[in-house]
């Protein structure tokens, strides 16, 4: 019988949970469009506005509007277009599409920002899982990869926006938000009707709403069940095979907090999307970095800012875990890793 494929790509998007199914079943019921005044697109409103309230919980965003956006790049473009932020060189595409990269990255992935008030800054990296060190008073906070695996809060921010994704989180794809200290001035990108505070026009996605505030609100349990220091643990296991099976490769972010769930390595000599190709093979679905890069013949830009040269960077792949990753997936993921890379170095050699 075929071992069971093994889901190592979280960071990527996580599986979609069983929170957010049903709510989204049920959603498809409703008739009503939102904006309508009748009992049935008040139901779908009163819907959108729970859901609404459920994410902003989930965040520590009381007393922040949440505007709901196709997913995190649109949000990245309603908070960052136009204004002239400072950012970095580690940033998400998403977000380095509307900013520069002056500040300055070291080598374990930590940014130094000068300006807060005009910079925009991850708060962990999708890559290498790298948390920051946020300092108050940023314009933008990219939460999308640190909201539902670290007890991350808006309100304790003391940013202007954050960028937030369901699919992250274990929500629908193709739903995101951005979320607003009150009082703060945005330049609506999608214009027509009034939905979302007029801030983000055309007729709500009532499904992929109501998907997104109950996988939120799913995610707040796990994390305040202790689910994420599990997989830490697992991620701890992973590692020391890794380092005890292969003394060339090196493990990225190792001396600062990393998200729970995230390992990044370099074996030099081995392609990154060789490794996500063999390891696709025997069974494992594994990235060579971010998903939104993927298909690039391209070394990673978060490694080369991270002073990585070009040759490494190129060697690199992300293991994301996550709440229904098991122990026995991790040991087999290594094992069989392992017996592939010296596969590689045999045929290397010859």
């Amino acid at each position: 019988m075929p071992k069971r494929r093994v889901y190592l790509d979280y960071n990527a998007t996580a599986p979609l949970r069983a929170e957010a199914r049903d709510a989204m079943v049920a959603a498809f019921d409703l008739v009503g469009n939102p904006s309508s005044v009748h009992t049935e697109g008040r139901a779908a409103k009163g819907l959108i506005e729970r859901a609404r309230g459920q994410i902003a919980a989930a965040f520590g965003a009381e007393g922040a509007d949440v505007i709901f956006t196709s997913g995190a790049t649109e949000a990245a473009a309603l908070a960052c277009a136009g204004r002239g932020l400072h950012g970095s060189g580690i940033e998400h595409d998403a977000v380095g599409a509307w900013v520069d990269d002056s500040l300055a990255v070291d080598a374990d992935g930590r940014v130094t920002v000068t300006d807060p008030a005009n910079s925009v800054l991850q708060a962990a990296n999708s890559e290498t899982g790298v948390v920051q060190d946020l300092p108050q008073g940023l314009a933008v906070v990219d939460a999308t990869q640190a909201f539902g695996k670290l007890p991350v809060a808006f309100n304790w921010m003391g940013c202007e926006m954050a960028l937030i994704s369901a699919h992250k989180l274990g929500g629908p794809k193709g739903i995101g938000a951005l979320v607003v200290r009150r009082g703060t001035d945005i330049a609506a990108q999608l214009r027509g009707g009034g939905q979302e505070m007029g801030r983000r026009a055309g007729t709500e996605n009532v499904a992929a709403i109501a998907g997104f505030g109950a996988a939120a609100e799913a995610a707040a349990r796990d994390l305040a069940d202790g689910v994420w220091e599990r997989v830490a643990g697992f991620r701890k296991i992973l590692e020391k095979g890794i380092e005890a099976g292969s003394k060339e490769t090196i493990l990225v972010g190792k001396a600062v907090g990393r998200l729970p769930n995230t390992c990044c390595f370099v074996t030099p000599g081995w392609k990154g999307e060789t490794q996500v190709m063999t390891m696709d093979l025997a069974g494992f679905a594994v990235s060579a970095g971010s998903a939104c890069s993927s298909g690039k013949v391209r070394a990673s830009k978060v490694l080369t800012a991270m002073g990585y040269d070009e040759g490494q960077a190129a060697c690199a792949m992300r293991v994301s875990l996550g709440p229904d990753t098991r122990e026995e997936d991790v040991l087999r993921f290594v094992d069989v890793w392992l017996d592939k890379m010296e596969r590689h170095r045999a045929r290397s050699a010859a």
